[in-house]
């Protein structure tokens, strides 16, 4: 029988707890105690692994940038066309957030509060992916294959038709009725829906 690390499963355990509590309060509103009671282990405990919620943040949000951006960057260096290119990044950028809902309230309350150290710290050199997708749309409108368009708009509403469901979802579902499995299947249609209007919209 293979023996489980005691160390990784608490901090699973952890992990697993802080995106919970997160969701559920807001980076604001979570209290370490509040994620020491969610993964059922006493604060002090809490404490040596993670001195703060700002370390887990931490944590929780490098785990997740280390599987997205690798991929969002493989999606444009490919040599796909640019309306392939569309279609897997609106599909990768939902199933992120599908599979951690809690992300886009997290950076938007990071930046806001401390822009330079999320650049310093996550963001780094990521804008050269934007800056070569940008590249592509203008060669793409140089060729005549495309409509004429500001790639930064372009880019821009790709990115927030993804992700504002999910930072409206609460309302959302307040108002429609809406249950999370019926949530998701949403979501899951938008994979398709978002690239096609975008398509729609610049084709010649």
């Amino acid at each position: 029988m293979v023996k489980t690390d005691k160390k990784d499963t608490t901090e699973e355990k952890i992990l697993t707890a802080a995106k919970n509590v997160f969701l559920r309060k807001g980076m604001a509103g979570a209290r370490m105690q509040d994620i020491a009671d969610e993964a059922g282990i006493n604060k002090a405990l809490l404490h040596y692994y993670f001195r703060n919620k700002e370390k887990l943040f931490d944590v929780i949000f490098k785990e997740s940038s280390m599987l997205f951006f690798p991929r969002i960057t493989g999606i444009i260096e490919s040599d796909n066309s640019l309306y392939e290119k569309i279609e897997a990044f609106c599909a990768a950028y939902i199933e992120l957030l599908l599979q951690n809902p809690y992300l886009p309230l997290f950076v938007l309350n990071e930046v806001n509060k401390q822009p330079q150290r999320f650049k310093q710290k996550f963001w780094k050199n990521r804008e050269q992916i934007f800056t070569m997708f940008a590249d592509n749309i203008l060669s793409e409108i140089q060729n005549k294959k495309i409509k004429s368009v500001n790639p930064a708009h372009l880019i821009m509403n790709m990115i927030s038709m993804c992700i504002f469901p999910f930072i409206a979802k609460p309302l959302w579902m307040m108002t429609t009725g809406m249950s999370d499995s019926a949530f998701k299947a949403f979501a899951e249609e938008r994979k398709k829906i978002i690239p096609q209007l975008i398509i729609e919209s610049i084709k010649k």
